[in-house]
């Protein structure tokens, strides 16, 4: 019974300090900026998947609510703050659409299987990413108005960075999902 007792402790322990991890991971990848034409890209959406992925929907889907939460309470963990705003000021503006997919994608890319193959990884992975995209344009659209270029606003300048991220993560899958078996 102690064992048990003690295993489960250990195994919590784990979870929490790979959610920790991961939220950092998730940070420094909003941080770093990869020039990239028209607009500058970060590994966000990247993580994301990745996380999804490697950790499965339970851990994937705490790290990036602890993200979010860190982001609400102020610490600058967000892609552009503190530089355009901290806090729930800052979440509530027109990024909180795409912070909200990333809930949806960590949950959709931690459904794929090792058995799928490249087609089907990259089919999933580009639906996972799409919620991302459909989510913050939709809260976009809501915020500046919908008689704006919306989609040229919020997604064109980010499709053929995203393609990239999209095309390396299938490439990769297979060795990430192996992860799973030491988290």
């Amino acid at each position: 019974m102690e064992l048990t007792k003690n295993l489960t402790h250990a195994k919590l322990f784990k979870s929490l300090v790979v959610i920790v991890l991961g939220s950092i991971a998730l940070t420094i990848s909003a941080k770093i900026k990869i020039p990239f034409y028209p607009v500058p890209m970060t590994m966000q959406t990247f993580v994301v998947l990745f996380l999804g992925i490697s950790l499965g929907h339970k851990i994937a889907l705490a790290t990036i609510s602890l993200y979010l939460i860190e982001g609400i309470a102020g610490l600058p963990v967000f892609s552009n703050s503190p530089e355009k705003g901290v806090g729930l000021v800052y979440f509530t503006g027109p990024t909180m659409g795409y912070l909200i997919g990333f809930l949806t994608a960590c949950y959709l890319a931690s459904k794929i299987k090792i058995d799928d193959n490249f087609f089907v990884v990259l089919f999933k992975l580009i639906i996972a990413t799409s919620t991302i995209y459909i989510l913050g344009l939709i809260w976009l659209g809501t915020l500046i108005g919908w008689d704006k270029p919306i989609f040229a606003l919020g997604a064109k300048p980010f499709l053929l960075a995203e393609i990239f991220k999209i095309m390396l993560l299938a490439l990769l899958t297979k060795q990430i999902i192996k992860i799973k078996k030491f988290i």
